[in-house]
This record gives structure tokens, sequence and C-alpha cells, in this order.
């Protein structure tokens, strides 16, 4: 539930700006909403109903839909054929659902859909802690659906950012064809804070790239010279495009006994995520410079992290924070970098180790790794942080 502050206002189409004091799940549901999404299709689940229940309440205010589902499988498959007749759409699930509809994000990703998951995480595996907080989705955000292909994954740490980064999720899929994660968690999703939502007209949101070309000569996996994102017809419009989750050619026709074209579509997929790595990834750093040893989280763990990386400090150990904002594409080139300037990384996470293997990959042995797991339920306890930080540093600690 969220509450006003102060400057409240109903803006453009419905929107409301000012400043609020808003659960984060209901921060995410606005953040959309500013973003321009008009379709959310959802089946309820602890801990992302609020973002379907919010979401229900105010897209009929904003000329919207809500559509509520059988079950996640048909939830994502809703959103891509709603993309697909040209609005901005979104759904919402946390880690079983999340599971359920691996299969159509894998579709989404082979038909080039712009659209946006959000998955609030909770303690596993299977029902787990209904609940109670667990970061242990990120793998499989990055590799829960078959075969090869690259993903954009964000992980907000407040409802400031899960608002802000719900926006740049919807750009970024518009922008690269292609659904967005938002991985947040239980924590951040149900923190109450302060959310500061800035006037309609002064959020930048992209737009897909459209044919530029009449409906006779328009291709619907073409793209123009140089360029690694087709141009997107919308249906209805006029222009004729096939599409499918099968190995298709620039026609959109399938192709199935050719690997030729299988290379070639494939190898694009990738590449229109991999060679922008530098506009996509983003990261928050804090006081880096001299840092002898690097604390690298993401998400509430990162957050949580803040407490125990202060004492250190003040017991004179030299630690930053690099806090991983994108964390799928993962930020390779600036891990490989740190690993040849601090003494340790330590990667506190709430799963049992999983962003701490792509570390590893990245550091490559020329620094420890020190992995601070948690299996989830809570957040880290302050102290047991400290004590890898200590440890990482050369020093004896306390525990």
């Amino acid at each position: 539930m969220s509450r006003r502050v102060s400057r409240p206002s109903t803006g453009k189409q419905g929107v409301l700006e000012g400043e609020f004091f808003m659960l984060g799940d209901d921060a995410c549901a606005e953040g959309a909403i500013c973003a321009g999404c008009r379709f959310f299709a959802g089946y309820p689940i602890t801990p992302a109903t609020e973002i379907a229940q919010r979401m229900a309440l105010r897209l009929p205010e904003t000329d919207g839909i809500y559509v509520q589902m059988e079950d996640e499988l048909a939830s994502m498959n809703t959103i891509v054929g709603a993309a697909w007749a040209g609005v901005k759409a979104m759904t919402a699930t946390s880690g079983p659902g999340f599971s359920l509809m691996m299969e159509n994000l894998g579709l989404a990703i082979m038909m080039e859909c712009p659209c946006v998951l959000v998955n609030v995480q909770r303690a596993g595996p299977s029902t787990g802690l209904p609940t109670l907080v667990g970061q242990g989705d990120m793998m499989q955000a990055r590799w829960g659906s078959h075969g090869p292909y690259s993903i954009i994954a964000l992980a907000p740490t407040s409802p400031q950012e899960l608002f802000d980064l719900t926006i740049d999720a919807f750009n970024l899929s518009e922008l690269y064809r292609l659904p967005v994660l938002v991985m947040t968690d239980a924590e951040v999703g149900h923190m109450t804070e302060k959310v500061v939502i800035p006037p309609y007209d002064e959020i930048e949101r992209a737009e897909r790239p459209r044919p530029a070309v009449p409906p006779e000569e328009y291709e619907p996996y073409r793209c123009p010279p140089g360029e690694l994102v087709p141009p997107m017809a919308i249906a209805g419009e006029g222009y004729r495009f096939h599409t499918t989750g099968l190995t298709h050619d620039e026609r959109g026709y399938p192709a199935t006994a050719d690997d030729r074209v299988q290379w070639s579509l494939v190898q694009r997929l990738i590449d229109k995520i991999e060679k922008n790595r530098d506009r996509i990834i983003r990261l928050a750093e804090d006081e880096m410079d001299g840092a002898e040893v690097v604390v690298v989280s993401y998400g509430i763990a990162a957050r949580t992290a803040l407490w125990p990386i202060e004492m250190a400090r003040a017991e004179g150990i030299k630690v930053g924070l690099l806090r991983l904002i994108t964390v799928w594409p993962f930020p390779e080139e600036r891990i490989r970098e740190l690993a040849g300037q601090v003494k340790a990384i330590v990667v506190p996470e709430i799963n049992m180790g999983q962003i701490v293997l792509e570390v590893e990959r990245c550091a490559a042995g020329k620094v420890p790794v020190i992995s601070v797991p948690h299996p989830g339920g809570g957040i880290h306890k302050p102290e047991i942080v400290l004590a890898a930080i200590r440890r990482a540093a050369g020093r004896e600690s306390d525990l």
C-alpha cells in the first residue's frame, strides 16, 4: 500500500507524479505505467502479488488493460501476444512462476518480442518460504530457457530504484527487442520508502524500431545495414509478417533444416546485446580508489552489506563496494580489472553461491574470491559479512 508524502498529483494520462511513501511492488507498477506499459497479464504469487493488484487498479485509470490469467505459462504467452499487437506489456511473478515462464521466455527471445518480466525472488527450492526473501533465481535468469541467447537482467536495491529500473527495463526491451528481466527480491518488493515520480513529460521512453519501407517490401527479421535490431511491424497495420519460435530466415519463415540460418540468427540475437554492453551495463561504485578489498553484491544483499563495510572502514580496512545494477550481461571487464588491483573480492548473496561463480570466472585465479552465502529466508547478519571482509584483508576475525 502506498501513502502520499507531499506534492502528489495526477499527470498526463492518469500517471502519478510527486513524492510518495510507497511499497516497492507498487513502485514497480507505477514505473511500468510511467514507461508506457498499458497491458499486464499475471497470476497471483507471493511476494509479487501486490504488483498485479496495483496494475489491476491503475491500468483502467490510464486506458490500459489488466488480465488475470489462469497460470504463469499463459501470463507470459499473453504479454508476448500483446507486445506484437503494439502495446508495452509486463508480467510479474516469483520463483515457482518464474520456472513456469521459462519456455515462453525463450519464445519471446526467438521472436524478438519487447516485454518486461519482474521476478520478486523468494526463498526456495520449490515453494520454499513464500513470504521470505531469496536471491536464488539469478543463474536461472541467465540460463533458464534452453538454447544459446543473451539476456538483460536488472537488480534494484530500493523502491525508488525498483521504480527507475522498471522504466529502464521497458526502454531496453524496446531498443533491443527482447524480454528484459527485473530481478528484485521480497525485501525490496515489500519495503516501504520514499519514491519520487517525476512529471510524465520528463521521463525518457524508448520505442521499438519501426519499418521504414512500405508493406510490400517489409521482411520482419531483416536489419537495416550495419544494425542488429530489425524494425518491428505491428499486427493489424497492413504489414504481412510471420513470426515463430522455430529457426527462421529474414522473412520469418521456418528454416529448420539449415544450420547456416541457425548460426546467423543466433549470433545476431547474442551480438545485439554483447556488442552493446557498454550501453547496457550499469554499476554503482563506492570508495573504490585504493581499495584493498571489494565487496561485489546486488539487490538487498548489497544494501545490507553497507553496515559491515562501514564497520570495516572504521577498523582501517580499505574496502570498496561494487554494486551490480545490471547483473546480465555480467560486467566481466570491470571484474577482470579489479582482479589485478585488490587483495580479495567478497561476494555476499542470498543463495548458496551463484553470481560468485561469475566473479571467480572473471577473476581467473588472480585474486581470492570469498563467497558469503545465505540460503534465504532472511538477510545476512552484519558480523558474518564483516568477518569475510576481515579475512579478505588478511586480518583475524573476532568470530
